[in-house]
């Protein structure tokens, strides 16, 4: 063998083990993601009773734009990260994570937990499908076997034609298509973008346009609904007591490390093999159910959520574990 043929042997090896490690910190970061935003829903449903959904979003926003500001922007290079020549993407995809979660959580108001998220949990569907169609990544056989497997779980967890299919219903399915579309704009603009650049952003969106929701409902003029979902919405504004205070907090640094590894997962692994590893959730979801609402999930519901576990296992077993010894022989790859 000649000493190019194998320089280009050598290459192609260091560039393959190099996407597995990339593969496996970005698994690593989206599971931990949905993890934070799992405790962020339980939070966000016990503040559902007593403040707006505009007046929690506004806290948490400054939170996170203070965390991504003074935490992870210093580790990815510092402040000259706030300059960007995409803020046009910025406010798209701002915008688009603003409506997918004032969507769903006024959904979580009026619907338990583990059910709310199970209609959430067609988002990654949405996100394998998108990301074949719009980015042109190549989704195997077995990824999208796995990803019909999940499905079947989720269907099987919301059982159709029973009570999950009210009207409140349909803002977690909403919500996932932008939830989606919100990932795959992650993905390109995660081309030139710092995790910490999006994070800082996506925050800031949050600011204003809570704070241009409370302009209108936070006097409280529109609020007495019955629904809960459409309460949360217009209920004024009130001081927080100091317990709250401290949920509110919990809130926003929880949304702000959710929001960064999100970010450093799909800007730097395919968003079709991380999207079955956000099902991580829906299972979190029913045992915080349990926990801290009393909703227990019957046999049937059990046989959905091992579905869906499974086939992320199924996903990260073949994708991932396959490469480990190449992996963790080879430092972090470094933020582009």
């Amino acid at each position: 063998m000649s000493e190019i043929s194998r320089t280009d042997t050598a290459s192609a090896a260091e560039r393959q083990a190099s996407g597995g490690v990339s593969n496996f910190i970005g698994i690593l970061c989206v599971m931990g993601a949905v993890t934070t935003f799992s405790i962020n829903d339980v939070l966000i449903k016990f503040l559902s009773a007593g403040y707006p959904l505009h007046q929690i979003t506004f806290i948490r926003g400054i939170v996170a734009c203070a965390f991504a500001l003074f935490l992870f922007m210093p580790l990815e290079g510092g402040w000259r990260n706030l300059k960007t020549a995409r803020w046009k993407f910025h406010l798209l995809r701002g915008s688009t994570v603003v409506i997918a979660n004032m969507v769903f959580f006024t959904g979580l108001a009026a619907l338990p937990l583990g059910e709310a998220t199970a209609i959430y949990f067609v988002g990654p569907l949405f996100i394998t499908a998108l990301s074949f169609f719009i980015l042109g990544e190549r989704v195997g056989p077995r990824r999208w076997t796995a990803v019909v497997i999940g499905l079947i779980g989720v269907v099987i967890v919301i059982r159709p034609g029973a009570t999950t299919f009210q009207l409140a219903a349909i803002l977690p399915a909403l919500a996932a298509f932008f939830y989606a579309s919100l990932q795959i704009m992650t993905r390109k603009l995660g081309t030139t973008e710092k995790a910490s650049t999006m994070t800082f952003y996506i925050n800031l969106s949050f600011i204003f346009y809570s704070g241009m929701i409370g302009l209108v409902f936070g006097d409280g003029r529109y609020s007495g609904w019955d629904s809960a979902s459409l309460e949360f919405l217009t209920r004024p504004w009130i001081w927080p007591t100091p317990h709250d205070w401290i949920l509110l907090l919990a809130v926003g640094v929880l949304i702000s490390f959710g929001a960064y590894f999100v970010s450093q997962a799909y800007r730097s692994c395919e968003a079709g093999l991380l999207a079955p590893f956000e099902y991580v959730a829906l299972p979190q979801a029913v045992i915080f159910s349990v926990v801290f609402f009393g909703e227990w999930p019957d046999a049937i519901a059990w046989i959905g959520i091992v579905l869906i576990a499974l086939a992320g296992l199924y996903v990260f077993i073949r994708e991932t574990m396959l490469g480990r010894a190449a992996k963790w022989k080879l430092p972090l790859p470094r933020n582009k």
